[in-house]
């Protein structure tokens, strides 16, 4: 079966799970919620991002992004789902390749969705403290919101397919962004700023210090991502369905 049919096949399994749509919807509703408490922020601190404050809800809604991949991998291990699959596809590459395809498509298009929406919520809030951004300053925002939050969905398909559990996927990455990256981070020092995370999130930032930018950081996310992927691939290949 060549890629096109196994990739509109798991296109399919995913539109038909409501829980992922229920993830999408709650990314969201998160961000863009979020956004509107920008008016909320001290514009007079000296370190006021505007950018970073009008992106604020990136940070909680990359939970859903996170489970919206994990589920969408870990509903293939529930009631014998996996073995079907591959009977269907015995290559299990181009199957485990149209999996993360089809994670990685809906997230991005929901990213830039959700980035689109944070910035027109959070500049009507924020007013005119939102007046200096520029337009590539703001349009940097919201390809790096929706690259991001497809980043770290791929990156739940990966440690999914490798544990093979949603729950075990949650319970790793949902304290590694909350606790370690937030409470952690600053107080570890530079080399924090290469995790997955802290990394993408460069480039929600007007300005930024350290080593990384907002595309260098992209792309450490994404090596993140690639390494969970192929972590993940190899379970596919050789575990038993």
């Amino acid at each position: 079966m060549s890629f096109t049919p196994v990739l509109a096949s798991e296109w399919l399994k995913i539109r038909t799970l409501r829980s992922l749509y229920g993830s999408l919807v709650a990314l969201v509703a998160v961000a863009a919620g979020f956004a509107g408490l920008a008016g909320t922020s001290d514009t007079a601190d000296p370190d006021f991002d505007p950018l970073f404050t009008v992106f604020l809800g990136v940070g909680p809604a990359q939970i859903a992004a996170i489970a919206f991949g994990a589920m969408a991998v870990s509903s293939e291990f529930q009631g014998g789902g996996l073995r079907q699959a591959l009977t269907a596809v015995p290559r299990r590459g181009r199957w485990f390749a149209a999996k993360a395809t089809a994670v990685a498509v809906p997230a991005l298009v929901v990213g830039l969705v959700t980035g689109s929406l944070s910035l027109l919520v959070g500049r009507a809030a924020l007013g005119e403290a939102a007046d200096g951004l520029t337009a590539a300053e703001q349009l940097r925002g919201v390809a790096g919101c929706g690259i991001y939050l497809m980043l770290m969905a791929l990156l739940a398909t990966g440690l999914a397919a490798l544990l093979r559990s949603g729950v075990a996927t949650l319970s790793i990455l949902v304290p590694f962004v909350l606790v370690v990256s937030f409470v952690i981070g600053d107080a570890a020092g530079g080399a924090t700023d290469f995790l997955p995370d802290r990394a993408g999130q460069v480039a929600l930032h007007e300005t930024w210090d350290g080593a990384l930018g907002p595309w260098t950081g992209l792309t450490v996310t994404a090596l993140w991502a690639a390494v969970a992927l192929g972590a993940g691939a190899w379970s596919v290949h050789r575990r038993d369905a």
